[in-house]
């Protein structure tokens, strides 16, 4: 296989993974955007400012130490040229005066430093001290470290600085409460000798590193991500709100071709979208009412015709033929009607209302039972709260399930079971059942399966159609299945909810 076969299928696999992830939502990956990009444009600007800042911290710096390097050497270059009898007598002297910028002393052995520090910054300053004190005073043994104020031992007895004299050094050495380090530099002027250097550099921050998440930080990313956020959640809202009204108008398309149509506002793009659906709209119920009118003018025609014959088949003296031709012809006349009815008869133009499922199937049951039926009704306790339907629809979507239940199987058991957010209703007869591989035809116009039914029996085929038309108009649906013990079970689904659109 190819390289671009594995590239082409790993991408694939990595979008499958990716989208389980995602928000199911135009709006939530909108927002997953918006995030995304504003943390990236975060990190970059501050990669990009940290980037800068660190290399202007560095020219300071190596600016500031090369010259306090020249004025170590400078200090150096002085008490090298003092005799050795005069060396004490000036440092007492400094001492004395105090507010020197640096702290000198001569010692006979060269001080133990806590050395402290690491890092670009402190290999700067310490490069460039050791270049100049070694091109100023032509030695390259110099020794350059850095230490905290309260670890600095700065005399012969190793006495420490915070225990000398204030005037000694403290005001040189120390910056209360920033507390920096101090640099000190030794260097060997003669054996048993060292010349002892510490000053303070000016950059009280060089050791405490650069922290890339600092409160401040923090705080105006957040702030800046949060008014993104909001900004960015507003305008997705707008523009996804005609997307929201669309899906559902091309959800209840199928259900309502009455509703108003769509408001052809927003972007460009949504207000084009808009329109194009509302004359869909047209159209689709432009050809449903001109079939309509089609099948009404073809009922009307048909019966002209239908009535004479009638007339004439009455007038046969033969009562054999007569009664079949009149069979025929009452079979023709079921057909029309059923075909009208298929059309016209499914849409009722009806308020939503409370209904109550187990009244009405009583009432159902009690219509049947005087024509010979047999209708049993599973007691719910508690009883079922009412559901909010379109009555007439409702009662003729029962009246067929149970019609086909009673004449097929003489006999229907019905159970209702509340599951909260919907009702289901279960209707078994104990007929014949349906084979398998004819379930789902059933529902087609004009379909029958009873081989013993014929067509001047009554019954169309069209029942079982138009209820599942008028259970899926209520946002529910209708299943077949046969039962174990023979018979057929219907199972019909209806959500609870507060309006319903369809019909």
């Amino acid at each position: 296989m190819s390289q671009e076969w594995w590239a082409n299928k790993w991408w694939a696999n990595t979008r499958r993974r990716l989208s389980r992830w995602l928000p199911a939502s135009l709006r939530g990956r909108f927002v997953i955007i918006m995030i995304a990009g504003v943390l990236v444009a975060q990190g970059a600007s501050y990669a990009i400012w940290t980037s800068q800042v660190r290399s202007s911290h560095l020219a300071q710096l190596d600016e500031l130490s090369t010259n306090m390097a020249f004025s170590i050497a400078s200090t150096m270059k002085f008490f090298r040229s003092l005799p050795v009898d005069y060396r004490h007598i000036v440092l007492d002297q400094l001492r004395n005066m105090g507010g020197t910028r640096f702290f000198v002393s001569v010692n006979e052995r060269r001080l133990a430093i806590d050395d402290i520090g690491s890092g670009p910054e402190k290999q700067v300053v310490v490069n460039n001290v050791r270049s100049v004190l070694t091109q100023q005073l032509n030695i390259d043994d110099v020794i350059v470290e850095f230490s905290r104020p309260e670890n600095l031992r700065v005399l012969n007895n190793e006495v420490l600085l915070y225990d000398l004299p204030p005037r000694w050094g403290q005001h040189s050495l120390l910056m209360e409460p920033l507390s920096p380090p101090i640099l000190v530099v030794q260097l060997e002027l003669a054996p048993d000798t060292w010349l002892y250097v510490a000053t303070l550099l000016g950059v009280p921050d060089i050791f405490s590193g650069y922290r890339w998440l600092s409160e401040e930080r923090l705080l105006v990313g957040l702030l800046v991500l949060l008014s993104v956020l909001a900004l960015s959640f507003l305008g997705i809202t707008s523009v996804t709100r005609p997307l929201a009204r669309l899906s559902r108008a091309a959800n209840q398309l199928g259900d309502d071709l009455d509703m108003p149509p769509l408001k052809e506002s927003g972007p460009k793009e949504v207000a084009a979208t808009a329109a194009a659906f509302n004359r869909m709209q047209r159209r689709i119920r432009e050809q449903i009412e001109e079939r309509e009118r089609l099948f009404s003018a073809i009922s009307h025609d048909l019966k002209t015709p239908l009535t004479r014959m009638r007339l004439r088949a009455e007038m046969l003296d033969d009562d054999y033929q007569r009664e079949r031709f009149c069979a025929s012809l009452d079979e023709l006349d079921s057909l029309v009607k059923g075909a009208l009815a298929s059309v016209k008869g499914l849409d009722l133009h009806e308020e939503p209302a409370p209904v109550s499922l187990a009244s009405l199937l009583e009432e159902l049951g009690e219509e049947l039972s005087l024509q010979g039926g047999q209708v049993t009704i599973e007691k719910n306790s508690p009883p079922l709260a009412p559901l909010i339907a379109k009555p007439m629809a409702l009662k003729r979507c029962l009246a067929n399930l149970l019609e086909n239940a009673v004449f097929y199987g003489k006999q229907a058991d019905v159970a209702l079971i509340d599951r909260g957010g919907a009702v289901t209703l279960h209707i078994r007869d104990h007929g014949p059942g349906i084979p398998e591989e004819q379930l789902g035809r059933v529902f087609s116009p004009f379909v029958r399966l009873e081989p013993s039914r014929s067509r001047h029996t009554g019954g169309s085929g069209l029942g079982l159609g138009i209820a599942r038309h008028i259970a899926r108009a209520h946002g529910g649906d209708i299943t077949l299945a046969n039962h174990a013990d023979g018979g057929l079970v219907v199972t019909l689904t209806l959500p609870r909810q507060e309006t319903i659109t369809g019909l």
